[in-house]
Formats: structure tokens, C-alpha cells, sequence
């Protein structure tokens, strides 16, 4: 998920064509058709994920070895060694999600409460993708050092942390500080699982253009989570730093702008990506900095007019554009296209291209647990970009298939093996295997949550989806 800046600078967006109405007509129809059968179906169902127990239960007596005598011996055991509660416990396979509700989806500040439910479908997300047992936790705090000291405390529960949906910059605060504190990897999806997909998918569609990372001017579009942890990313990889421009509300991002000493208080981390790249040479607004670049990556404002056919026009022959922003992209692909970009990536499954972090986080997470990493260091995080990248050619890169879609699921094992093996070279992790030894691991453990989902439904233990809405005033 993007976390977007405002648009680019100050001038009026171009009015809608005649009868662009009616072309957008069925897509929000659709978004409207999904969110009240979604409404429905919560009510319904009345969560997306439950505990169930994995030991067997004969007899009462079984108590005496789950609960109280025996489970004494197994306390003893991890006071001895704290680190037995990865084995002896399921913490190994448990991560906690968490949110203060202060930048949910495209609904912006709406608190914990209003969050759970998109907590609750991450959390089905992490299990049937990743087979994650994910506790979703909304936390109400009044500030920043408070929700690191109460994530911080509950720790000792989990194999790891997953942030979600925390406005910038505060996210950035919360991240580093929990990164340095607590003995299991932190990884905040919005600005980390949208990073490495967007730079698998740009490694793909640079080699498919004739262009490498170290020789490409680059701009990014809006300066939030995703963007920064973006830039980030390609200048470890090697991107030339005085060839990337970030634009954002107020323009190209460079060393002398006159709101510099404020950023510098407010928000080091955009700060520090000013000087380093001090606007790639540039200054100006978004069409200055489009001039003669070779890729746009757009996490900003919803369009479809944040980004215009003559700005793409601007950019060099061959343009990689990637728009996205959800729902609606900064940019049409067919805009994009018919202006003169060759490969075009957008947020959402209709399109060709998804740049989505669910690519990302069920392998990652699936990975660092199976090796008990401490840790999720960039070089994690560029590990599984360049796996996903390098999976993208099982099925053929094309201009039209940079990334896998997220039917291609053989992906998430292969992503997860190599984060594992990465954790095991950088010295972070507790369990040393090969990567084929990895590899099967992570599929069976992938495997196995569709594998239980199919036979409850069979045993009729998970209601059928029930069709349609029915009349609310029949139900109330």
C-alpha cells in the first residue's frame, strides 16, 4: 500500500474529457458493488481468521501436558534459555500486526478500531500466502515513543513485527527505534514491501529496455514511505544518487529549498535523501524534472491526471513509468503508453504490471521465521526483490509481465528461501539450513493453510460464501 503525497505542485488539474464519465463508470460501480457486499459478508462471517488448536485432544486428561503440570517443565526450560520459546512455543511462526490507525489505505487518520478490519485481512493474507499466524493489534497511543514502548512490551509473544499503515514520517521513527530494540525482525510493509517490489519490477523493465541501475536518470513522485525506503534501495543497489530526483508537494526536492531547515526537524529521513541527491540537478516542478528521464516512480495522488501525457512526453524514448497510486492510478496505462512510455506498472490487478507488496511480505516473513532471523536488514529486503525479479522470467519477461502475478504462488517459496539464506550469510539467523532444505520448508509450510481452508470448508466448518445481499430489511 502507497502512502500518497499531494499533487505536485499547485495548478489546476485538466477537466475530464466528454464522456470520460461514462468509460469510468463500470470501475466504480465495481468499487461500489465490493464494498457493500463487503459490508455484508463481515457482518457474516464476523472476522477473517480464528485460533484452532494444532495438538490433539483425546481426553481431558491431554490438559496435563498442554496446560498445568506438565507445561512447567516447558517455562523452566525457556527461563533457562529464552530462546527456546522459538522451539518449544509457536512463537516461531507468530507475528504481531500493528497499526495506530493514522494512515489506513486511502482512509487516512480513521483510529484502531476503524483499522482492525484491515488488519484482520492482512492477517489472512500473511496466513494463506505465507501460512503466518498473524495477530492483528490496532494500538491506540498518543504519540510516536509511545507506540514504540508498547510494541517494545509485548514482543516477548512474537517471531516478529509487521507495522502497517502508520503515517509518515512518523513511521520512520517507529521503525528504526523498534528496529534497534527488539531481537526480531520489524518490517513496515508500506514502506519496505512496496520498495522491493517496485525495484524487482524496475530491475526487469531496465534489462528489458537495454539499461542498467548504474546508468538511469530517475524521478519519484511524492517523497512518503514508499518512496523514500524507494530511493533508498536503488542507491544501495548502485542508482547514482545525482541521477535520482524526488518531487513532492512543493516541487523537486534539492539542498537549497527554502523549507529545508524545517525538514530537517520534522522529517531527517526526507532530509537526508534532499542532500544526497540534491535534486538530481534539478529544481522546479514535476515536468522540469521529467525532462530527459528515463523513469518515473509515481507513489502519490490518486489520478488519473497527478501525471500528464505531455509530461510523459518529456521523458526520454523507451520511458518505464510506474503509476501507483490505488485506486486510480496517477496515470492511465493507456495514457502513459500513447504517450511514448514503453513499459507501463500500475498498483492494481486489472492492469498488467501490478507492483503490489504482497508479492513481497509472505515470502519475506516466511523466510526470516524459518531461519529465527534477528533481524530485516536492507540487504533482506534487496535479497527478495531480486528473487522476485528473477522469478518473473519462469513464465517469460515481456513488457506486459515484468513481475509474477500473484497467481503465479510458486513465487513465494523461491522468495522465502532466498531471504532465509540471506539471513544465514549476514549471521542473523538462529537456524542454518541450505537453500533447497529452505525451499521445502517454506512450500510445505505455504502449502498447508489452503490445504486446511479446503477441508473445513468440506467439513462444513466455514459457511459457504452465501450469494448476493439480501434485502436489509428482511435482517434487521
Amino acid at each position: 500500500m502507497v502512502q500518497a503525497e499531494a499533487p505536485p505542485d499547485g495548478s489546476d488539474r485538466p477537466a475530464r474529457r466528454k464522456g470520460k464519465a461514462v468509460a469510468e463508470q463500470p470501475e466504480e460501480e465495481r468499487t461500489r458493488e465490493l464494498s457493500e457486499r463487503a459490508l455484508y459478508l463481515a457482518k457474516f462471517y464476523q472476522g477473517k481468521v480464528e485460533i484452532v488448536p494444532k495438538v490433539p485432544i483425546r481426553s481431558l486428561d491431554d490438559f496435563g501436558l498442554w496446560y498445568t503440570p506438565g507445561i512447567a517443565a516447558v517455562s523452566r526450560a525457556i527461563q533457562a534459555d529464552p530462546d527456546a520459546s522459538f522451539e518449544l512455543t509457536g512463537r516461531w511462526n507468530t507475528i504481531a500486526i500493528v497499526t495506530d490507525g493514522s494512515r489506513v489505505l486511502g482512509l487516512g487518520n480513521i483510529g484502531p478500531e476503524a483499522a482492525l478490519p484491515v488488519m484482520e485481512g492482512k492477517a489472512l493474507l500473511f496466513k494463506y500466502l505465507g501460512g503466518v499466524d498473524a495477530i492483528p493489534l490496532p494500538i491506540r497511543v498518543d504519540s510516536a515513543q509511545a507506540l514504540v514502548e508498547t510494541v517494545e512490551r509485548i514482543a516477548p509473544s512474537f517471531g516478529g513485527v509487521n507495522l502497517e499503515d502508520i503515517a509518515s514520517p512518523k513511521c520512520f521513527f517507529v521503525l528504526e527505534q523498534l528496529q534497534q530494540r527488539l531481537p526480531v525482525p520489524v518490517w513496515h510493509d508500506d514502506q519496505l514491501g512496496t520498495a522491493a517490489s517496485t525495484v524487482a519490477g524496475l530491475l526487469n523493465a531496465l534489462t528489458l529496455t537495454g539499461r542498467s541501475i548504474g546508468h538511469v536518470r530517475t524521478v519519484l513522485l511524492g517523497a512518503g514511505a514508499a518512496n523514500l525506503a524507494t530511493a533508498r534501495l536503488l542507491i544501495a543497489l548502485g542508482h547514482d544518487p545525482s541521477d535520482l530526483t524526488l518531487v513532492d508537494s512543493n516541487g523537486v526536492l534539492h539542498a537549497e529549498r527554502e523549507d529545508l531547515d524545517e525538514l530537517m526537524l520534522r522529517n531527517p529521513w526526507k532530509y537526508r535523501i534532499a542532500l544526497a541527491t540534491d535534486g538530481g540537478g534539478r529544481k522546479g516542478t514535476l515536468s522540469d524534472a521529467l525532462e530527459g528521464a528515463d523513469v518515473l516512480l509515481a507513489a502519490s495522488t490518486p489520478g488519473p491526471h497527478t501525471v500528464k501525457p505531455e509530461e510523459i512526453r518529456k521523458m526520454a524514448k523507451r520511458a518505464i513509468v510506474f503509476a501507483l497510486a490505488n485506486p486510480v492510478p496517477e496515470i492511465y496505462p493507456s495514457a502513459a503508453l500513447e504517450a511514448g512510455a514503453e513499459i507501463v506498472a500500475t498498483g492494481r490487478s486489472d492492469f498488467p504490471n501490478q507492483v503490489n507488496n504482497s508479492l513481497i511480505f509472505p515470502g519475506v516473513f516466511r523466510g526470516v521465521l524459518d531461519a529465527r532471523a534477528r533481524s530485516i536488514p536492507d540487504e533482506i529486503v534487496l535479497a527478495a526483490a531480486h528473487e522476485l525479479a528473477a522469478r518473473a522470467d519462469d513464465v517469460g519477461l515481456t513488457t506486459t509481465h515484468i513481475l509474477p502475478t500473484m497467481e503465479e504462488t510458486g513465487v513465494f517459496p523461491h522468495v522465502a528461501a532466498a531471504v532465509a539464506v540471506r539471513s544465514v550469510d549476514l549471521g542473523i539467523a538462529r537456524r542454518r539450513y541450505s537453500r533447497s532444505e529452505f525451499l521445502e520448508r517454506a512450500r510445505a509450510r505455504m502449502a498447508r493453510p489452503a490445504e486446511l481452508a479446503r477441508a473445513l470448508e468440506r467439513a462444513g466448518l466455514i459457511a459457504p460464501m452465501p450469494e448476493g445481499i439480501p434485502d436489509a430489511r428482511k435482517h434487521a
